[in-house]
């Protein structure tokens, strides 16, 4: 008979492991995420408008998102395939950035052009000069003042004498916050003005102060020229070249706040030609019309169909008028349209505008069509996830989908939709405005990314963010500090720790808790990241078994189990980096290190400080050793303590004094060392300052008593101690036993004045004796 196996019969699972289930905009729900092909998540995100400086409303929606996706990918292991645009075509780039470029270039190819300084020169920049000082200086003076059409030399005099006045200037500054600058352009280009007249009545017409004329004046000559010649730009490469500076920018900002770059990356320029056979389908399929020169998309005809639905996210907006004209730009025009909510496929171009051939005329695409056509053309008719902040969500977001699923004649182009919620600063929404106004580079003068990067995951990511100062003086660098701590010390105790075996398992009850903890901590952190990313949640997580196991390390003493603490350390560092809160690899304990770009360590730049600061400490206790003095214990701890808060704390080392007689060495930030032994010595300087004032106090005290003590008792009723005419009889010791007026002294006055008179002596007999001290 042969041998078998025993029948072998699986487990009961006692837990369920949580799905993934994220809030999706189009169910207002928390619904579970499936993608749609295995493992790989097709995600689009809608990139910034590429016009100006990056400011925190950036770093909110783009670090949340790229939190999301780190988690997606890093935590569960989703194959994340993650496009995102850029908007170089946009009402926004095409107002504010096109006049910045269109200015530069008129201005550029206008200095080009001159040759000498000449009288037409300077009558050309004096009128630019009229203009600005009529238009824009004078807009906010008051009328008694502003300068007048044909006058504008004497108005300019008149002006400069007026501005003179601090508090008549501040009320132009209410008027137009801009006065300032156009008044400082005003002065420049005038002495500009002055200085090119005296050079061309000396005969000196060179090109070089014909540039110092164009130059010295090109703010308001830019602003003349592009009023005159706006109309001849329409070159798109003119004003893509701005786009792409601060595309650059915003993408160095977002390399500091560590936000990973995208798969792939559109730009709204290079899909031109797309763009208008998409708009060519989206008409053919009978959704869309066209209106001088522009194409509108058709809502109604859209809403009507069976199988579509116009705008799913928000249906309740369909009739605010208000977010359908800032969807639809402040540069397009309303006319031609057949309902108020239909909104441009195709912009007519106008003077100045940048455009692009097309069957409908020159012109360019309208702000929604551009993220359809180009996650059309990389995701195809369907996508898992789209992204972006909640503000795009009407008209842009359902605007894309309608003209999308138009396109495709699809009824569903995206599967989850996910929005960041809004930005307030101090409970006021970032405005200009309101001076709450802050760009990415100012942020991070103040805080580090880590630190901003740590005040989004305390929030829920689709929640409003309050950003104030509270929020990253008190919350934020509190939860830093605390993991800091933690990790300073695991790693102090891993370094005096041999490895060698004392004979002891440390596996008692305390560890078999701790390990339960960090088991649990595991299943609990997984658990609020399946609840929809729930960030602060998975922060507390590991904030509490960070606590437990600071707990556990207090607690055993030489009993403790390295391993263990090694163990939970490891898997919360490893968690706050999937987070994107620091660099390196598994191996790393803590937010992990920075990586080298250099690719190399050089040995002498980092060991040479801490060599130079030991032999230093030899050589002072070789030296007390030699001199053989009574004092050299103290003088040994003197050295001692001089290595361990002067010498090694500019290195980040510091050393903790134990019981045992052994130090536990750390290595942390030198800022941070260099503030807590400041602090320090501050609260100890202040404590010997407070010692030294109320010892003072005491001996000021003591010299007004000593010198109270030095009448005799036998005098200190009699003058000048006391007004002339108060007593007129005193007996033997010198107590009073009459008033002035040889009234003889009731017995209750006799009983005060004989108490003074003991207290008196007794003061006197210390002052004799204290002067008897100082012979």
């Amino acid at each position: 008979m042969s041998i078998k196996q025993p029948p072998w019969k699986p487990d009961v699972r006692h837990m369920e492991e949580p799905v993934l289930r994220m809030y999706n905009s189009l169910t207002k729900s928390k619904t579970e995420f499936i993608p749609k092909i295995g493992r790989i998540v097709k995600w689009y995100n809608c990139g910034p408008t590429v016009y100006d400086a990056s400011h925190m409303g950036h770093a909110r929606n783009y670090v949340t998102q790229d939190i999301l996706r780190r988690i997606m990918s890093d935590y569960f292991g989703y194959d994340v395939h993650f496009a995102m645009n850029i908007t170089d075509i946009d009402d926004k780039a095409s107002g504010q950035a096109a006049r910045s470029a269109r200015q530069k270039y008129l201005f550029e190819r206008f200095r080009d052009q001159v040759a000498f300084l000449s009288t037409d020169l300077i009558d050309r920049v004096f009128a630019a000069w009229k203009a600005h000082l009529l238009n824009r200086v004078s807009k906010a003076l008051p009328d008694e003042v502003k300068a007048r059409e044909g006058e504008e030399n004497v108005s300019w005099l008149r002006i400069e004498q007026f501005v003179q006045d601090k508090d008549r200037r501040a009320e132009c500054l209410k008027r137009d916050e801009k006065f300032d600058m156009h008044l400082t352009a005003a002065r420049q280009t005038f002495s500009a003005l002055s200085a090119a007249r005296d050079k061309l009545s000396s005969c000196q017409g060179d090109r070089e102060y014909a540039l110092q004329l164009v130059d010295e004046s090109r703010d308001i000559l830019s602003a003349s020229l592009d009023e005159e010649l706006k109309h001849t730009v329409t070159d798109p490469s003119i004003f893509r070249s701005l786009a792409s500076y601060w595309e650059n920018q915003f993408f160095a900002d977002m390399d500091r706040l560590r936000v990973r770059r995208p798969d792939i990356l559109t730009r709204v320029t290079e899909y031109v030609p797309e763009i208008v056979d998409f708009v060519k389908r989206i008409i053919d399929n009978g959704y869309g019309y066209t209106h001088g020169g522009s194409v509108y998309f058709d809502t109604l005809a859209f809403d009507s169909s069976e199988k579509h639905v116009y705008a799913k996210l928000e249906p309740w907006s369909k009739g605010n008028r208000e977010l359908l004209a800032e969807g639809e730009g402040a540069l397009s025009l309303s006319g031609g349209k057949r309902s108020a909510a239909d909104f441009a496929l195709w912009k007519a171009s106008k003077a100045g505008e940048p455009s692009w051939p097309s069957p409908w005329g020159p012109g360019r695409p309208g702000w929604h069509i551009e993220c359809s056509v180009m996650a059309s053309a990389i995701f195809g008719d369907n996508m898992d996830i789209h992204s972006g902040g909640i503000d795009l969500a009407f008209p842009h977001h359902d605007n894309e989908m309608a003209q999308s699923e138009a396109y495709h004649e699809c009824e569903s182009w995206v599967n989850f939709f996910i929005h960041t919620g809004h930005l307030h600063i101090e409970g006021l929404k970032m405005s200009k405005s309101l001076k709450n106004f802050i760009t990415i580079d100012e942020i991070l003068q103040r805080f580090t990314p880590r630190q901003l990067r740590l005040a989004f995951l305390s929030q829920l990511w689709n929640a409003k963010v309050d950003f104030s100062e509270s929020l990253m003086t008190g919350e934020v660098r509190t939860i830093e500090s605390n993991f800091n701590n933690f990790f300073t010390t695991v790693k102090a105790i891993l370094l005096a720790n041999d490895g060698q075996s004392d004979g002891y398992h440390h596996y008692e009850d305390a560890e078999r808790e701790l390990m339960n903890e960090l088991y649990q901590s595991k299943l609990s952190f997984r658990a609020a990241l399946c609840d929809s990313f729930s960030t602060p949640d998975a922060l507390k997580v590991l904030r509490d078994l960070v606590s437990r196991t600071n707990i556990y390390i207090n607690s055993r003493g030489k009993a403790l189990n390295v391993a263990l603490v090694d163990q939970s350390a490891r898997w919360v560092g490893q968690m706050l980096r999937m987070f994107g809160l620091g660099e390196g690899g598994e191996p790393d304990l803590g937010w992990g290190t920075e990586q080298n770009i250099n690719g190399g360590v050089n040995r002498e730049e980092v060991l040479m400080p801490y060599l130079r600061v030991l032999s230093s400490f030899r050589d002072g206790v070789r030296r007390l050793a030699i001199a053989k003095t009574e004092d050299v214990p103290r003088e040994i701890l003197r050295l001692s303590d001089q290595l361990r808060d002067d010498d090694l704390v500019p290195l980040g080392v510091a050393l903790d004094d134990q019981e045992d007689g052994k130090a536990l060495v750390k290595l942390v930030p030198p800022s941070e060392l260099i503030k807590a032994r400041d602090e320090k010595r501050q609260k100890s300087e202040a404590q010997a300052a407070r010692k030294a004032a109320a010892a003072e106090e005491q001996r000021q005290k003591r010299l007004a008593k000593l010198e109270k003590g030095r009448t005799p008792p036998e005098e200190l009723f009699r003058p000048p101690n006391v007004p002339e005419g108060t007593y007129s009889q005193w007996n033997e010791q010198g107590l009073p036993t009459a008033d002035g007026a040889g009234e003889r002294l009731s017995k209750n006055q006799e009983k005060k004045l004989q108490k003074l008179w003991n207290d008196q002596k007794k003061l006197h007999e210390e002052y004799l004796a204290w002067q008897q001290q100082q012979q």
